[in-house]
């Protein structure tokens, strides 16, 4: 079986879509292919979901946000939409999901703690709906 491929989307590519592809990273090692964009990508990945990611282990310091092209959406197999709106291609064949959670633009790390921790659920869902087991934490 080939590798699935998952891509985030939001707006900025900054705080929810880099803490996603972060978890599933982290979670899943190699075993899922991990791609991240936004319609109109900020300048940079938020500075509180760096922090709130790094407290549980989890690296994204060195992700900068990138734009969403056609490409990366006909090259993944699971596309999840975080706020885009319409902003999102929607090709045939395509499976997406609309996670609907809180922004963390401008919000401090205490306000984007829950957020991270909401995301890392989802994430541990999604992988057992693609049977891709937990990489164990080393």
């Amino acid at each position: 079986m080939s590798t699935p491929s998952v891509l985030f989307v939001c707006v900025h590519n900054a705080g929810r879509s880099q803490m996603a592809a972060g978890w599933l990273r982290h979670l899943a090692g190699d075993a899922v292919e991990v791609r991240s964009a936004g319609s109109h990508p900020g300048e940079r990945v938020n500075p509180a979901a760096v922090e709130a990611m790094a407290e549980v282990g989890v690296d994204i310091a060195d992700q900068r946000p990138k734009v969403l092209t056609t490409d990366a959406v006909e090259a993944s197999d699971v596309v999840i939409t975080m706020g885009c709106g319409d902003a999102c291609p929607v090709f045939p064949g395509k499976r997406y999901l609309d996670w609907q959670l809180e922004d963390p633009a401008g919000k401090g790390v205490e306000s984007v703690r829950p957020i991270r921790d909401e995301i890392e659920q989802r994430i541990r869902g999604l992988l057992a709906e693609l049977r891709v087991p937990v990489r164990q934490s080393s």
